[in-house]
């Protein structure tokens, strides 16, 4: 490998340098501080567990993105964090024991083994928040509010679609109907791709009644505005009750969150499946025209504690700050600076009186940097200077 290789990253992971890293900082204190206002306690879980806890009751998809190692004190496989929420319901579920309403918040380095699609990163900065302890309609509007209120908070101010669906609708169809294992991967995948023809194709070599077929049929074409919820009670009138209070759900969730946010956009998938083998409930995702993919995402995924000892109803959000970032209107910051001399030629006085000057302006928020013997006279542009004035130091 030669000296310029030595400085080459791996595909999909990038270095983050001055000043975007400052901005990302002040963004990322800006969420906690939204999470905090809103009840949400911060957690930091590690960057490495076994792979066990890190993965159970997640699927297969996290399973694929996460990086593993063996741990050479045991000599266990351990992952390297893919996804901080499994994690957040470990502790919730363990470590915390909470009783009642528990809600957590967090914001941390993820690594991938590939990249989620194709703008996205190998190593996201991911942030979010998560409710414990409460299933129903204001735990999931909750997190949907904060999920939209994160998303502005951080200057993102372009038109937002909020994508709604629910995963007991497809759930509660399969339930219904006898498919083999290898018919509803099929079925599964090709709802993957939204290739309606090729999903007709193959519901009609099922062997079941008709009326199911036409479920199946319909399923793909749901999508749109909020019509499609009205379209979708009387295709799926004589589905289970599972079904359709799925699709009630989804209707009283959308009123509330159109009388709170009425300037964003409601959009409806009912075959969306993302995170089918994770999420219990409705799931959803932010998404806007400056970005090709989802820019916050999040569901519902009750009982993921009870392989740690406790099932509990959950309902959480979250983004990678990163793309949240480049979205962003907010300007890096232009903190104040202030120069001042080194201590070169001052008496002891001058310089005890310049070191408490020092700490006075980095109180008040400046940024203070001192000249370096040897270094250059040049002050950068904007930056202001200490100068000895009657005995005190001023600032110019």
């Amino acid at each position: 490998m030669t000296g310029v290789n030595r400085w080459l990253l791996p595909d999909g992971v990038k270095e983050v340098l001055p000043p975007e890293a400052g901005r990302i900082e002040t963004l990322r204190r800006r969420l906690l501080d939204l999470h905090h206002s809103w009840g949400y306690d911060l957690v930091m879980p590690p960057l490495i567990e076994f792979i066990e806890s890190l993965l159970t009751g997640t699927g297969n998809d996290l399973d694929v993105e996460t990086f593993k190692v063996i741990d050479q004190l045991t000599g266990r496989t351990m992952g390297i964090r893919a996804d901080i929420t499994p994690q957040v319901a470990r502790i919730d579920a363990h470590s915390l024991g909470a009783q009642g309403v528990n809600r957590l918040c967090y914001s941390n380095t993820v690594l991938h083994t590939s990249p989620s699609n194709p703008l996205a990163s190998r190593s996201p900065l991911q942030v979010g928040a998560e409710l414990y302890g409460h299933a129903g309609l204001d735990s999931d509007l909750e997190i949907i509010s904060l999920m939209l209120e994160s998303i502005t908070h951080v200057g993102v101010h372009a038109p937002l679609t909020l994508d709604l669906g629910h995963v007991g609708i497809y759930g509660g169809l399969l339930a219904g109907m006898d498919l083999s294992d290898d018919q509803e991967q099929a079925l599964f995948a090709l709802l993957q791709t939204k290739a309606v023809a090729d999903i007709d194709a193959f519901v009609v070599g099922l062997d079941m009644s008709e009326q199911d077929k036409q479920m199946l049929h319909q399923l793909a074409r749901l999508y749109g505005d909020i019509g499609v919820l009205e379209q979708a009670t009387q295709v799926f009138a004589n589905a289970s009750a599972e079904v359709l209070e799925a699709v009630a759900y989804l209707q009283q969730l959308a009123a509330a969150v159109q009388l709170r946010f009425p300037n964003v956009t409601l959009y409806f998938d009912l075959a969306e499946l993302r995170g089918y083998q994770y999420h219990t409930g409705v799931v959803f995702a932010a998404l806007t025209p400056a970005f090709g993919q989802p820019i916050a995402k999040g569901g519902r995924y009750d009982d993921i504690g009870r392989v740690f000892g406790r099932a509990r109803p959950a309902t959480g959000f979250s983004a990678d700050l990163k793309i949240l970032a480049e979205l962003s209107s907010t300007e890096a910051s232009s903190d104040a600076c202030v120069v001042i001399p080194g201590p070169d030629g001052l008496s002891t006085e001058q310089c005890q009186l310049l070191w408490q000057k020092e700490a006075q302006l980095r109180s008040q928020g400046f940024r203070v940097t001192s000249q370096l013997s040897g270094q250059s006279s040049a002050i950068a542009n904007g930056a202001r200077l200490l100068s000895w004035r009657d005995g005190a130091w001023h600032l110019n």
